[in-house]
Formats: structure tokens, sequence, C-alpha cells
């Protein structure tokens, strides 16, 4: 019993170092946003990597979201006469404000989050960071900083991009499937008159505090690697998993502050 209880407050205590951690590493980054004008080249570099490479990859899994999330809702509605004309209600509203962010974070987090992570974590390994150090060059400014100004510009676009592409998905499935064929202006006019510039701000803000949190815990856990080249893979699964179950733990009471 008491091994069990140590074990389980290194977890804890290892767990809060990280959040610690990646709180001042977060706020070293923040100081040194006035040396932005300087490393434009980096910032453009990192947000042609995270938001334009990885925008066919958000549109294919957004349409197809819609189209899953249409085709489920209009099957389940096929039951209740003339509820049909209500799933441009529920596609809308829920693509712009769950489906688009979260599922666009997830992703985010598979591809940008494990690319950061192991980038940072060879030049950790290969002893790059502590050249960086010794030459008196801060970490968080040339790596860190860069990528979190990035993916704050890409993140809105990049969620925005899903939920239009989902909503097209939904209709698409909604017109051509038999036993749901709803006629194209049905489908519109309820999502228009139930999505508002509100919901749309909301997935945003969702999509803004995701993106960030993402960059970050891959940043820091880089940063953290210590060991040989086998660290580096491990590094890249301890981020990618912290950041799904950060997106999935805080989507929660982040939707439930909003509403």
């Amino acid at each position: 019993m008491d091994n069990y209880l140590n074990r389980m407050r290194q977890q804890i205590t290892k767990r809060l170092d990280f959040i610690g951690r990646a709180c001042m590493l977060f706020v070293e980054a923040v100081r040194f946003i006035p040396t932005l004008p300087k490393q434009w080249f980096r910032v453009i570099d990192h947000a042609f990597s995270m938001g334009y490479l990885t925008l066919p990859i958000v549109g294919v899994l957004s349409f197809f979201i819609g189209a899953v999330l249409a085709l489920e809702t209009g099957y389940s509605l096929a039951n209740f006469a003339g509820a049909q004309r209500y799933l441009g209600n529920i596609v809308g509203l829920s693509m712009c404000q769950e489906l688009g962010p979260v599922m666009t974070a997830l992703l985010l987090a598979g591809r940008v989050g494990s690319s950061i992570t192991a980038e940072i974590a060879s030049m950790k390994v290969y002893q790059e960071v502590d050249a960086l150090t010794t030459m008196n060059i801060p970490p968080a400014r040339v790596l860190v900083m860069p990528r979190l100004v990035a993916i704050a510009f890409m993140m809105p676009i990049l969620t925005i991009f899903s939920v239009i592409i989902g909503w097209y998905g939904g209709a698409v499935v909604s017109q051509h499937v038999d036993f749901i064929h709803l006629d194209p202006n049905i489908y519109w006019r309820g999502l228009k008159s139930l999505v508002e510039f509100e919901s749309v701000w909301d997935g945003l803000v969702k999509a803004e505090i995701f993106g960030l949190l993402i960059v970050l815990i891959a940043c820091n856990e880089g940063l953290r690697t210590q060991g040989g080249p086998r660290e580096i893979g491990r590094a890249v699964t301890r981020a990618v998993v912290a950041s799904m179950v950060a997106v999935l733990f805080l989507n929660y009471f982040i939707t439930k502050i909003q509403l």
C-alpha cells in the first residue's frame, strides 16, 4: 500500500512539475514578443507548416465528420415526421462549437505537435539547445515564441475552414441520401437560423486555447528531453498523448463556461 501511495505521489509531482515548467515557458516566451519583427521569417515558416500543409487533411477530415453527423442524425430523425428539417441546425451548431475546434485540435496534436516535439527533442539530445544557451540565445525566444505566434494566427483559419467544410459535408449527405433527401434551401435556412456569430466566436476561442496549449506542451516536452536518440520517440508519444488528454479535459470546462 505504501509503495502504491509513493508511486502515486511521484506521478502527481511529475505532472505538477510539467505543468509548472510549461507555464514558466509560456511566460518566458511572451516576454520575447517585442523581438517578433526580427523573427518574422521564422513565424511565416512555422505558419506555413502548421497551417497551409495541414489544410488538406483538415478538409478531408471535416467533410466526412459533417457527412457522418448528418447521416446518423438524419437516420435518427427519420422516425419523426418533419423532424429532418432541423438537420441543418444540428450539424451547423455541432460543427462550429464542438466538432470543428476539437477535431482540428486533435489533428494538430498528432501532426504538428509530434513534429515540434521531435525537432526540439532532437536538438536537445544532440546538444544544439545547449549551444544556443551558451551563445546567450534563450531557446524560448527562437524555438517557442515564433511557434506560439504562428499557431495563434493559423488556428482560427484552420477552425473556420474545418467548420465550413463540415457544413458542406452535411449538406451533401442531406441532399443525396435517400432516406433523408432534404432540400438544400431547408438545410441552409435551418443552419442560419440557429448558428449566430456568438456560436462561431465560442468555437474560435476554444480552438485558440487548444492550439496554444498543444504547441506549448510539444515545446516543453521537447526541451525536457534527456538521454539518447531513443528518448526522442518517447517524448513525441508523451507530447501527443498529453495534448489530446488536455484538449478533451479542457473542452468540457470551456464549454461549461461558454454555456
